[in-house]
């Protein structure tokens, strides 16, 4: 670290260089930690956890929340089932059902239903959940959703045809719910313009007593409806969003190796410039040499400029993109939400591997230093 001032010098002596460099770095370090916070956003969404308990009842054979159709009377044949613990069905409504970043997702729930096993998981930042009770129009808002479009309690908003009032706001620990509006089943089935009137659901969620158990509800459920007009297809939870992004995941794999790239060429980028920069100062280390510098130490010097390089190019394309996710984008399709959030681990280890690869672009010139002799550095022109 006693070398810090004399590099600093050198880095600010050949500015345009320096300053291209760490512009290099800079746009690969935003590249790999945009694309690695959107590689952990899909993990969190669709990663299978021991205490996973959560089954999804679709329609066989179908996508889209519009081209799902489930009686709703198949709610009581479901809770017979053993291992079952509670089932509550949903009308879905989404403003577009494709890949899209600003989609609006309306779920219907039945209000008793709904109170007894999903609110004890939300959290009421603004309005009440009495509020929502009292009026059948009434929405409680996740808080992604509400940030996007910009709606506080007491407000109207319309989406897909559908116009609701914000009784509250509620935060939950699940992208899912933080990017969803919760209305009254009956409401959003007489106000939807697709799927008619009351007793058609999109889906059903079905809470079974242990992880364990999972499989064996699953298959129960689709036996038992094999046969009618309207067979289901039950998934667990997790497995049903990897299912509906598919597409995303096979995106976010190509763009990880991208990303990857990107880093690769960064060392290319760091270990010509600081190659570059010992040709041009040959003389310069000539002389450290007859003032007593040891090939340690100019190896030293030259590592701790690839260092320095690195290291200030990965903070600004880092905080670059720290500042871009940290309002958690939110990507949407068949009204299921993957969100795009900054996690301070992940900025760190892109300054880690800014700077590791500042260190290791510098191996090369800095062997090529130690090795010169200082006759032949002061015949270098």
């Amino acid at each position: 670290m006693r070398f810090f001032g004399l590099v600093a010098k050198m880095l600010w002596r050949n500015r345009t260089r320096t300053l291209l460099t760490v512009s290099g770095v800079t746009v690969a370090m935003f590249l790999f930690c945009a694309v690695e916070a959107m590689r952990h956003g899909v993990e969190r969404a669709t990663r299978v956890s021991a205490d996973d308990t959560v089954l999804v009842v679709y329609r066989e054979n179908r996508y889209c929340p519009f081209t799902s159709r489930l009686p709703q009377y198949y709610q009581s044949r479901i809770e017979a089932i053993p291992g079952v613990v509670s089932v509550v069905p949903m009308k879905i409504t989404v403003s577009n059902c494709r890949a899209s970043l600003d989609v609006v997702t309306f779920r219907g729930v039945p209000e008793d239903d709904f109170v007894r096993h999903h609110v004890p998981d939300l959290r009421v930042v603004a309005g009440s959940v009495e509020d929502w009770r009292r009026r059948s129009d009434a929405a409680l808002v996740g808080e992604s959703l509400a940030n996007r479009r910009g709606v506080s309690v007491g407000d109207r908003f319309s989406a897909a045809g559908i116009t609701v009032s914000v009784a509250g706001i509620v935060a939950s620990p699940e992208a899912q719910d933080r990017n969803v509006a919760y209305t009254h089943l009956g409401f959003l089935q007489e106000a939807s313009r697709r799927g008619g009137t009351g007793g058609i659901v999109t889906q059903f969620n079905v809470k079974v007593a242990s992880p364990d158990l999972l499989e064996t509800v699953a298959e129960r459920i689709d036996d038992e409806f094999a046969r009618e007009s309207d067979p289901t297809s039950t998934r667990p939870e997790k497995a049903f969003v990897a299912r509906a992004a598919g597409d995303i995941l096979e995106l976010v794999g190509f763009a990880s190796w991208l990303g990857w790239g990107a880093l690769a060429a960064v060392l290319a980028l760091v270990s010509n410039a600081i190659l570059m920069s010992v040709q041009d100062r040959a003389r310069d280390f000539a002389v450290m040499q007859t003032l007593g510098f040891v090939p340690r130490h100019l190896v030293a010097i030259v590592l701790l400029e690839g260092v320095l390089v690195g290291l200030l190019g990965g903070m600004i394309g880092a905080g670059i993109a720290h500042a871009a996710t940290t309002q958690r984008i939110s990507l949407s399709m068949e009204g299921l939400s993957l969100e795009v959030a900054s996690d301070p681990r992940l900025i760190m280890l892109g300054l880690a591997i800014s700077v590791g690869l500042g260190l290791v672009a510098g191996i090369a010139p800095a062997l090529r230093v130690a090795r010169r002799e200082i006759t032949e550095s002061f015949r270098t022109t």
